[in-house]
């Protein structure tokens, strides 16, 4: 809104100061600093009203989570805190005829949404029978016991949330085939393009068309379906370790923060001709936009630090954790690095993959009548902390300690000293991440 305002100022008027508002690294700054004010501002109104409305976490059984069970009462939803702060700095500071910044928009609103039903659930466990018939049918307590809901977090059904997952990363692929404005420069034309960036490699790209030369005339399309089929897999991938992240304060925000300033490097990198020619990667005209986003969305993660950091004020719950991983998916198809991914968002696929093979591992072996398992527990950042009792329950249980491959994992650390840990990592995979740039 202000740069069309500012643009037209400069334009007819000749206003002396306006036309700095049509240079990104302005406009960038300044929707960071101001997303920043909003979420400590907004952040304190929101926390006290959430009390109120007694919106809070529930007890957890301890039993099955024995590291929450002190957090009751802290106000959940904190990530719609988050979701304004970064939403009305671009709406001031962004093209909104961009499309990369209105995909951005609507990927935030849409995984935010689905985010928010889900802790909405969670929080309504005590007036679950009052709750509309379409959410008690969403919601994963459905068919369970008044006694049961008292003891347990149980939202969104997760099929129904990877079904979100999946339309929205369709819909991103989508449109990044079929829209003309979603094109690259090549040889001074723009043109729709299935290449993605190939790191480490001297070629530095990679067509996905290529795969399927054997198609002949089809190959083309085939290439984009298969675009298609990758950027889904991104986003539903990205969105789900963003969320299981999210199991410590200030970790999730602190790690996406880090994961976000990567990304906008990379989209100025790439919406800038020069610096696209001298690092021989592709040039996307608009992608300028995503930098604004993204500053925005990184000062907001800063600001809310201020109320999630040990001990936390406000947990962001999925309302936030779907929302960033959405983001840095989707951010990551854009502009053609999403086989940066892997070590962007390094912290992210550890926590996933420790989670996919602690379950086969234990639904393998618990057909064999064992119990097998692969880390003390998962996701793997609640390794760090298991303590000596859980360790005796664990072998009251039957399962034997001594043969789990990762149980020389230290655990008894404090969350906030844990937290700290996986940032810096999070920081060191994201310098390597720029790096590869002239590494190949």
């Amino acid at each position: 809104m202000l740069y069309y305002i500012f643009r037209y100022l400069n334009d007819v008027y000749d206003l002396p100061g306006a036309g700095m508002w049509g240079y990104i690294s302005t406009r960038a700054i300044a929707a960071m600093i101001l997303a920043l004010a909003i979420s400590t501002g907004f952040g304190n109104w929101f926390i006290n009203y959430m009390k109120r409305a007694n919106n809070v976490e529930v007890q957890r059984d301890a039993a099955t989570d024995p590291f929450n069970t002190g957090k009751k009462g802290v106000p959940t939803m904190g990530g719609i805190i988050i979701i304004v702060a970064a939403l009305v700095p671009c709406l001031l500071f962004g093209r909104l005829r961009n499309i990369y910044m209105l995909m951005m928009l609507a990927t935030t609103v849409w995984l935010g949404l689905l985010g928010f039903i889900d802790d909405y659930l969670k929080a309504q466990t005590k007036n679950y029978d009052r709750l509309p018939a379409v959410l008690r049918f969403l919601s994963e307590f459905r068919g369970t016991s008044a006694a049961y809901r008292e003891t347990n977090k149980n939202g969104l059904r997760p099929i129904y949330k990877l079904m979100g997952q999946f339309v929205l990363g369709l819909g991103v692929g989508l449109v990044l085939w079929l829209s003309p404005d979603a094109v690259i420069r090549e040889g001074g034309e723009y043109i729709k393009s299935t290449f993605t960036t190939l790191p480490f490699v001297k070629d530095h790209n990679l067509d996905y068309a290529g795969f399927f030369g054997w198609l002949g005339n089809w190959q083309q399309a085939a290439g984009w379906i298969f675009f298609v089929l990758v950027a889904t897999f991104i986003v539903m991938a990205v969105s789900n370790g963003s969320n299981l992240n999210d199991g410590l304060d200030g970790m999730c925000a602190g790690n996406s923060a880090i994961m976000l300033v990567a990304l906008g490097l990379l989209a100025y990198f790439s919406s800038h001709v020069n610096f696209a020619r001298y690092f021989d990667i592709m040039y996307i005209p608009g992608s300028q936009e995503l930098v604004v986003f993204l500053a925005a969305f990184a000062g907001a993660l800063v600001g809310f630090l201020w109320f999630n950091t040990y001990p936390a004020q406000v947990f962001m719950g999925d309302t936030g954790s779907l929302a960033i991983g959405g983001v840095i998916g989707v951010t990551a198809v854009i502009i053609h690095k999403e086989l940066l991914l892997p070590l962007i968002c390094f912290v992210f696929l550890a926590e996933s993959l420790s989670v996919l093979l602690q379950t086969n591992v234990a639904r393998i072996g618990n057909k064999r009548g064992k119990k097998w398992r692969i880390f003390m527990r998962t996701p793997i950042h609640d390794s760090f902390r298991i303590t000596p009792q859980l360790k005796e329950k664990m072998s009251a249980n039957g399962i034997d300690i001594k043969r789990i491959p990762f149980n020389w994992i230290c655990g008894c650390q404090h969350e906030n000293r844990i937290t700290m840990r996986f940032w810096i990592v999070t920081l060191i995979a994201a310098a390597l991440a720029i790096m590869t740039l002239k590494m190949r």
